[in-house]
C-alpha cells in the first residue's frame, strides 16, 4: 500500500472508530499530540480534546450516531472526505430534549496526515441544517 492509500486508511479508520463506534480512545490513537483543528466542531477547543468532546456530545444524544462516507480523495499528505452522519436523538443536545427523530449532518473534512497520524483538520459541517432539524433555527 502506498503512502496515499495509507493516509486514506488512517482517516477512514479514525472516523469509523470515533464517530461510528463511539471509541473516544481513537483520539489518542489517531491524532498527534499537537493536532490542530482549524474548524472545531460546535465551537469547541481546537485540539484533540475538542474532537473528543464533540464525539462524546453526539454519542450521548445519538447512541446510534454513525458516519457514512460519500467519497474520499487524497493527494500528498491531505485526505478529503465527504460524509453524511446520522443518528436517532435519544438524549438532549443543545438544550433540545430527546425527540426520537433521525437527524442527519452532511459535511466535508480535510485532514493532514503525517507518519500515520492526523495532524490537522479543516471542516465544513451543515451546522444550520442540524439546528433546523433540532428546531433551533427557522426552516426558511
Amino acid at each position: 500500500m502506498d503512502a496515499i492509500e495509507q493516509n486514506k486508511n488512517t482517516v477512514t479508520s479514525f472516523i469509523q472508530a470515533l464517530f461510528t463506534k463511539g471509541d473516544l480512545g481513537a483520539v489518542d490513537e489517531y491524532l498527534t499530540e499537537d493536532f490542530v483543528d482549524h474548524d472545531p466542531p460546535m465551537g469547541g477547543p481546537a485540539n484533540r480534546e475538542g474532537m473528543r468532546q464533540a464525539a462524546a456530545m453526539f454519542r450521548a444524544a445519538f447512541p446510534d450516531w454513525h458516519s457514512d462516507l460519500g467519497f474520499l480523495m487524497a493527494e500528498d499528505d491531505l485526505v478529503t472526505e465527504y460524509f453524511t452522519a446520522s443518528g436517532t436523538q435519544q438524549g438532549e443536545l443543545f438544550g433540545v430534549p430527546a425527540s426520537g427523530r433521525t437527524v442527519t449532518l452532511p459535511g466535508i473534512n480535510i485532514f493532514r496526515v503525517r507518519d500515520g497520524r492526523i495532524t490537522e483538520r479543516w471542516g465544513r459541517l451543515d451546522d444550520l441544517g442540524l439546528m433546523r432539524q433540532l428546531g433551533l433555527a427557522p426552516s426558511s
